[in-house]
């Protein structure tokens, strides 16, 4: 779980120009607290919640009036409400830069590049509000967007928030069914399409796709430019318009913002859908807004100017994330497409071109490209790369190792963990703390996060549901037709009384960092013991044989047993030697207990568009049960390949 060393250590000067570090000097000051360390930090932030967001508010600047009052009800997590008396605009905090620096830099592949200032973005998101009031757009009505990482994009983001309109967003790479389980449920005013985006090199027609849900929606149509031909499409939809002429008629002036309660709804995001219709998760503008503040500011550690980036596509709550930064002045560095087009080196071309101080990614693409053979630390000048993040599944600790040999050797890495579900994270990186290999540092200021087992009880040292036991304000608002709120209550309430139970199975480390094993829901449990999937791709990923795994457990004999399917590297069989060679590292890296009772090749892994693999629907598809929305896949003619194998018979 851990060597002997961390793999790196925050020297003097990091300690001493950390925002972190003068956060918590403030803080000090600001209540007459000492605070002998960042854990004690921690506790009071957890303890003494209306102070600690409270001094988040102040010390980042939120533009808003605060009101008199920052928590009420918070013994009791659904009835707590932060700053009830507050009014904000999200699009208001967003867009305090101005003058000619650039406020967004995009790339899509080698296709397309240019840079938005903040005058520019400005005045872009002053027309684009003109157009969207001149269409009765206003307070509470819903935007939806199927569109790629464009400055455009965040943008009409921007545009829809300033008038407290609510905005909802997936990627271009959905199915017709996938948009229309999304958007279909929410009844948007508008909706927003482009016309073709750039993957791995060729041009991805939409064009059949964006006329099919339009008519469905029977909504005005924005049709944004980018790879087709808009002014055509546009003129195929019954209400079509075009970017430009949508805009024509306006010209930027000051902009102005609509300041609503502190709970109102901003983003509406989805659950991955993959067991059901997608959960319409309602998000609000307050709670994004300082959880996005505190965790830019102090735990990356973001300063005005900075360069932030993360590979992210618009239907993944990172992109939602990634826009925040401007809250803090930092400049987002977009990224559309392929991150290996026209090769591996693409991504880390665009970060020594454009000097990223944050460079964030996923699990699998760290993989990937340690996989790959390739060695940025030699090829690429990254001087000012300080922190790289890691989420959307558990980082191994070859990753991590990796990482600082051969990407940098003094980068800070942060693995994070939290999701849709909250917009943010419950655990991610410190830059006070050492980072240890294989460990997320630790739980995020102002979160009451902890590890409990089956009777409701913290552990320390075995592995439990991963919990927050005190109300915070990135909660969601809502689901959206839930109005009773049965929903919500069964996805976080209903496995432990007042208590946030986030689905994810955990550990605490001696270090005081978190490992995650993988979603519960998924753990696996032969003899009634629990074993995490994550801590057998952590031992099987790591052979070259092997390309990707996907674990299941199949009801076998009145108890579950352990199966492994593997998709292997180009020219190699699944030999009995190599079967045996897989068992061995499982056997030894993890335990006895994880070793499979079968490992069985497949030519192809089914995962979600934003890369998550889907255990739980290869493991419906195992045992005889549909799958319910295979629209959420990326690639659903996989599941095929597990349906009625003849090798878990026996």
């Amino acid at each position: 779980m851990q060597t002997d060393r961390p793999l790196w250590v925050p020297d003097a000067e990091t300690l001493a120009r950390s925002p972190m570090a003068q956060f918590m000097t403030w803080c000090e000051a600001r209540f007459g607290r000492r605070f002998s360390d960042y854990d004690a930090f921690h506790g009071w932030s957890v303890a003494e919640s209306g102070d600690f967001w409270t001094a988040v508010w102040e010390h980042c600047g939120v533009v808003g009036q605060r009101g008199g009052r920052a928590l009420i009800n918070g013994e009791r997590m659904l009835e707590a409400r932060f700053f009830p008396d507050a009014k904000l605009n999200f699009a208001e905090n967003l867009l305090r830069g101005s003058g000619g620096d650039d406020a967004l830099i995009f790339r899509g592949e080698d296709k397309v590049r240019y840079r938005l200032s903040w005058d520019e973005l400005r005045n872009l998101v002053s027309r684009l509000q003109q157009a969207l009031k001149a269409q009765g757009i206003g307070v509470g009505d819903r935007v939806a967007a199927m569109m790629p990482n464009l400055p455009e994009t965040i943008a009409l983001m921007l545009a829809t928030a300033s008038l407290g309109a609510i905005w909802s967003s997936c990627s271009p790479d959905f199915g017709e069914q996938g948009v229309l389980d999304r958007f279909g449920q929410i009844g948007p005013k508008l909706f927003v399409a482009c016309d073709g985006y750039w993957y791995n090199g060729k041009r991805q027609d939409v064009d059949a796709k964006v006329r099919a849900v339009a008519k469905t929606l029977r909504v005005q149509t924005l049709v944004v430019p980018y790879a087709g031909d808009s002014a055509a499409l546009a003129a195929a939809i019954d209400g079509g318009v075009t970017l430009p002429d949508f805009i024509a008629a306006f010209q930027a002036k000051p902009l102005a913002f609509e300041r609503l309660p502190f709970s109102h709804p901003l983003y509406i995001l989805f659950s991955s859908g993959t067991t059901g219709v997608p959960k319409c998760i309602v998000h609000s503008a307050g709670g994004t807004l300082l959880q996005h503040l505190k965790e830019h500011r102090f735990h990356c550690g973001l300063k005005e100017g900075e360069r932030l980036f993360y590979f992210t596509t618009c239907g993944w709550m990172m992109w939602n994330w990634l826009a925040s930064g401007l809250a803090v002045g930092a400049t987002l560095c977009l990224h559309d497409g392929s991150p290996f087009h026209p090769d591996g080196n693409v991504l880390f071309d665009f970060a020594a071109e454009e000097r990223f101080a944050v460079f964030g990614t996923s699990a699998k693409y760290i993989d990937a490209v340690r996989k790959g053979g390739l060695t940025p630390a030699t090829t690429h000048y990254l001087s000012a790369l300080r922190l790289m993040t890691s989420t959307g599944s558990p980082l191994s600790p070859e990753g991590f190792s990796f990482v600082y040999e051969g990407i940098k050797s003094d980068v800070q890495l942060a693995s994070i963990s939290g999701g849709t579900d909250i917009v943010s994270c419950f655990v991610l990186g410190n830059p006070l703390k050492p980072v240890w290999r294989g460990e997320i540092q630790g739980p995020g200021l102002g979160l009451a996060v902890d590890v409990w087992n089956d009777e409701g009880k913290p552990v320390r040292g075995e592995k439990g549901e991963l919990v927050c036991t005190r109300a915070f304000p990135s909660m969601p608002v809502m689901f959206w037709n839930d109005p009773e709120g049965a929903k919500y209550r069964a996805a976080y309430f209903e496995r432990f009384d007042n208590v946030w139970c986030h689905g994810d199975f955990a550990e605490w480390t001696p270090h005081g960092g978190i490992v995650i094993h993988g979603r519960s829901d998924a753990t696996l449990n032969p003899g009634g013991v629990r074993i995490g999937t994550a801590e057998i791709y952590n031992q099987v990923e790591q052979m070259p044989e092997v390309a990707e795994a996907l674990c299941i457990g199949q009801d076998w004999q009145d108890d579950v047993r352990v199966i492994l399917f593997v998709r292997l590297a180009p020219d190699v069989a699944l030999t009995e030697e190599l079967t045996q060679a897989i068992k061995a590292r499982i056997r030894t890296g993890a335990s006895p207990r994880h070793v499979p009772a079968k490992i069985i090749p497949v030519a192809d892994i089914p995962r979600t568009k934003s890369g998550k693999i889907v255990e739980l629907a290869v493991r419906d598809v195992v045992h005889g049960r549909p799958v319910k929305n295979k629209e959420a896949l990326a690639n659903p003619e996989a599941l095929d390949l597990f349906a009625g194998l003849e090798a878990l018979k026996t």
